[in-house]
């Protein structure tokens, strides 16, 4: 037997740093993208920006808006294409019906965490997640910078 050249790993594209900062994050759902030729050569190349991306509804679908994806260089569309184009997320009814439940609560947000390839596929890991306050992020913040002190006390203690 012949062995493909992809196997079962995640080769990562690009993550949304901000969304981990921005939100509480509550689920994460793994779906599949509608791409044209060019954006997949594209993103091939790591050419895209995830960071002001979410999810919203039309149609009963689910659509990627607001993420931009640099034009392939070599080809003929770089020219004459949209930066920033609404792109279908493949999910099933049930998710999808989950999903709008989730998004009509108050205070809920979809958020397009990371890209990846899984084998041939270029996937989007969808976030269910609850904004958070000023206050929330400067706590977090905090946390952050008193377990690195904890860190660098116990170095010292223990050298």
């Amino acid at each position: 037997m012949h062995k493909s050249n992809f196997t079962d790993n995640k080769l990562h594209i690009v993550e949304n740093k901000k969304a981990y900062y921005n939100f509480f994050i509550e689920k994460k759902i793994e779906s599949g993208l509608i791409l044209k030729g060019w954006e997949v050569k594209s993103i091939r190349e790591k050419k895209i920006d995830i960071s002001n991306g979410y999810l919203s509804f039309k149609d009963n679908e689910i659509y990627l808006v607001g993420i931009n994806i640099q034009p392939y260089t070599q080809s003929y569309y770089s020219e004459i294409y949209q930066y920033q184009r609404n792109i279908k997320v493949l999910l099933t009814k049930k998710e999808i019906h989950y999903l709008y439940g989730k998004y009509k609560i108050k205070g809920y947000t979809l958020i397009a965490l990371n890209l990846y390839w899984k084998k041939a596929w270029c996937k989007l890991t969808i976030a269910i997640g609850k904004g958070k306050s000023k206050q929330d992020k400067r706590l977090n913040i905090k946390n952050r910078q008193w377990n690195i002190q904890k860190q660098i006390i116990t170095k010292r203690i223990f050298k």
